[in-house]
């Protein structure tokens, strides 16, 4: 492979799996810009579809002054970083990637002055180059500005030139949502398989329960007893270890009520057989557990800002907006967190419903199918058995967004 043969998106792909190798990895997430989303980069240059499959997923995410290739969190190797390390949580990353065009120039200098922007919200920034095209005057420029500098050699090794500084910084909602999605409460690639908020509350009881987790589980409430527990860890409610589950503050409060309520956890959980199977609103038939489920909903991040969007528009005469609606009006004030909350990762979706500039494409959002589902089937089920919702939620393939209802069970009117 040439060297001219390294255009920006080979470049931003292979800095991306050297810093992001592992899709699935705990505490870590990262988006790619949503130009790259598109089949040509240049006018006579496609994009391969193996450089925008390892690109996905896309969103269009604004960090300092603008919007850099690639944004992400994740703890980097420490041949990535200069010792300088701020607090314990992993660093958001920024990546500016500069690639050969058809002059077979590279602006690697411009490429450092976008990446150093960044770094009023990013913790570290970078920028990607082909490694021969990296000059002494970019080094020294990125060294004074504490930006890192990525060669890309031929093969599609990257070797780290310059390393950054990790730096402290005040955090946007754009990189707030980046954030949020590198969070064992992310949803980006997995959270909310059971669409009933009892399956999640009675596994912290079932870790305090002296017996054997899962069989208890398994016996008293719900069969898909992973699915449990990683909704329960999505809630905040347990701490996946590698060799134990541990609770969390909020998870012992939930034995804490079941000790008070039923004086043994064991006398709890023996309740939950009673609803196994109910299609009634859980805070109908068990009005203190509903209370309970509601407190734990409202400490997941996505929650309040469903809640609080929700209201606005009943304020703004529009209590029952639909889906579509809905998504439309929060993508207007908080589009990176829109996107990850409610549109599937995949490059075709990401492809379809984002323009190059990151703009919706309203008429794809009709489609049910470009939706996550934990989202709008699970999560927005929970929401409506907590008794915050009017409306249960719908698996994609059975959703009709348009007449899709999202409006509060009790919303508040600051009319009187």
């Amino acid at each position: 492979m040439a060297s001219a043969a390294l255009s920006e998106p080979q470049v931003l792909a292979h800095a991306k799996a050297r810093l992001f190798p592992d899709p699935g990895e705990d505490e870590a997430y990262a988006v790619v810009d949503t130009q790259f989303a598109m089949d040509e980069w240049l006018a006579d240059q496609r994009v391969p579809e193996a450089v925008r499959d390892r690109l996905a997923p896309f969103n269009h995410v604004r960090v300092g002054s603008g919007y850099p290739d690639l944004v992400g969190v994740r703890k980097l190797e420490d041949d990535l970083l200069a010792v300088d390390r701020v607090g314990d949580q992993p660093p958001l990353v920024a990546i500016e990637a500069k690639g050969y065009r058809g002059n077979d120039a590279v602006d690697v200098e411009r490429g450092v002055v976008q990446a150093y922007d960044r770094l009023n919200e990013a913790n570290a920034a970078y920028v990607a180059a082909p490694k021969a095209a990296i000059s002494q005057s970019a080094r020294t420029l990125a060294r004074e500005l504490n930006v890192g500098v990525l060669g890309v050699e031929d093969g599609g090794e990257v070797v780290p030139v310059e390393v950054p500084r990790v730096v402290g910084n005040h955090t946007s909602d754009d990189a707030t949502a980046i954030r949020f999605q590198a969070t064992a409460q992310g949803v980006a690639d997995k959270s909310f398989g059971l669409n009933h908020p009892k399956n999640y509350l009675a596994y912290p009881l079932a870790v305090y329960h002296p017996g054997a987790t899962d069989a208890i589980l398994g016996e008293r409430v719900v069969n898909a007893v992973d699915g449990a527990r990683t909704g329960a860890a999505f809630l905040g409610l347990i701490e996946e270890k590698p060799h134990r589950v541990d609770l969390t503050p909020l998870g012992e409060e939930v034995v804490r009520f079941a000790l008070d309520r039923y004086g043994s956890v064991d006398a709890a959980l023996a309740e939950f057989e009673n609803w196994q199977r109910s299609r009634k609103r859980f805070c109908d038939i068990a009005p203190e557990w509903g209370l309970l489920t509601r407190r734990v909903l409202w400490e997941y991040p996505a929650t309040k800002l469903i809640v609080e969007e929700l209201q606005t528009m009943h304020e703004d005469g529009e209590p029952e907006p639909s889906l579509v609606e809905f998504v439309t009006r929060l993508h207007r004030l908080h589009p990176t967190f829109t996107v990850e909350l409610f549109l599937r990762g995949t490059d075709d979706v990401r492809s379809r419903v984002l323009d190059a500039d990151g703009d919706l494409q309203v008429d794809e959002l009709r489609d049910g199918n470009v939706y996550h589902s934990p989202t709008v089937f699970q999560l927005k089920a929970m929401l409506y058995h907590a008794g915050v919702l009017t409306e249960r939620g719908s698996e994609p393939n059975r959703l009709d967004p348009e007449t899709d209802t999202w409006a509060l069970r009790e919303p508040l009117d600051y009319s009187f």
